[in-house]
């Protein structure tokens, strides 16, 4: 389902979407009210939502949106502007599983086509795309590790991951004083948004980490879309950094750089906590953090929006918990003990 106002967006989303055999356009509505109400009588898989809209709003109704889908994905497409990514965290907040940006007129291209319709098929889960295999087991805890208190909680996330970073850190309890690092896709431009919607929801100081940015207890760094957020140790105290060299995963920024500089710098004494996103961004960094004995924990495949970060490093057998994120914070607080409150 496409959900815009334009005419001209929605005729060119369509015949994008449509030159993708595999893919089918159910429906097109000009206004929210439109497509709540078309929701009663057709089945979608996939609805890409305007925001900025006059009557009701994409925001507004997005609640709705969701209730009335059953389950369907909602891919915002976003305008450039201060308010589209104000609006834009807030949907993705409370339950919007990924964004793009609107281009401006001329940047409806194939590069652009390209990346639309992979995040379409990504999350309405079409068969070929790449996706990690499912384990041969059902029990949660899929292999014990060797336990050390986790100097640093690391949080690692794409598509739908920024409501589950909000359900995950709306549970910890105020006096939780480890700190956190966070690297979520987003385009840049976002990233000040989100900072500031992480320190409402956590009630914790968040920065956006540069250069220099120390890594201190009770708060909560950001990587910045400029580059990865690498941590190194200099004396007692953990220093950010920000690189921009190529990540094997090709994400700026990457969950990678960030979970491999924690293993050396922290002698694994992390606690990594990989969540609903595409590709397999982390599996590398996991991988090294486990060789140090640091401890990996994952989001479950039926609350992830896309299994594929998460399912990566759960099939690789790195985690110790796969769970939704309200369970995964208790599990924090329970794996960190006592140094959770000092």
């Amino acid at each position: 389902m496409i959900i815009d106002d334009s005419l001209t967006v929605r005729t060119i989303f369509k015949r994008m979407v449509e030159g993708d055999p595999a893919l089918q356009v159910v429906c097109t509505a000009s206004s929210a009210e439109n497509g709540i109400a078309a929701l009663t009588t057709e089945t979608v898989d996939v609805i890409l939502l305007d925001l900025e809209m006059p009557g009701m709003g994409g925001l507004e109704a997005l609640p709705a949106i969701l209730e009335a889908s059953n389950g369907a994905q909602v891919l915002v497409v976003s305008s450039l502007t201060d308010d589209g990514a104000e609006h834009t965290i807030a949907a993705l907040s409370t339950g919007a599983a990924d964004t793009m940006l609107k281009p401006r007129p001329g940047g409806f291209n194939d590069d652009y086509r390209g990346q639309l319709l992979q995040k379409i098929r990504a999350l309405g889960k079409c068969q070929d795309v790449a996706a990690p295999e499912r384990c041969n087991t059902d029990n949660r805890l899929l292999q014990r590790r060797p336990l050390r208190s986790p100097e640093v909680i690391a949080i690692g996330a794409s598509t739908g991951g920024i409501h589950a970073i909000n359900l995950l850190l709306s549970q910890l309890p105020a006096e939780f004083s480890v700190p956190i690092v966070i690297t979520q896709h987003l385009p840049s431009s976002f990233i000040p948004v989100f900072a500031r919607q992480v320190e409402m929801t956590s009630g914790r100081r968040t920065l956006i980490a540069d250069d220099g940015t120390e890594i201190r207890r009770g708060e909560i760094a950001i990587a910045s879309g400029q580059g990865h957020l690498e941590v190194r140790r200099v004396n007692d105290r953990l220093i950010a950094r920000t690189s921009s060299e190529a990540a094997s995963s090709g994400c700026l920024p990457s969950v990678d750089p960030m979970l491999s500089s924690l293993a050396t710098c922290c002698d694994g004494r992390v606690l990594a906590i990989i969540l609903s996103g595409m590709g397999r961004d982390g599996l590398e960094g996991a991988h090294a953090l486990a060789e140090m004995g640091g401890t990996v924990f994952a989001q479950d495949e039926e609350s992830s929006a896309v299994w594929g970060m998460p399912g990566a490093v759960t099939n690789a057998g790195l985690v110790s918990l796969v769970a939704p994120p309200e369970e995964l914070s208790q599990a924090i607080v329970a794996r960190t003990g006592a140094a959770a409150w000092k």
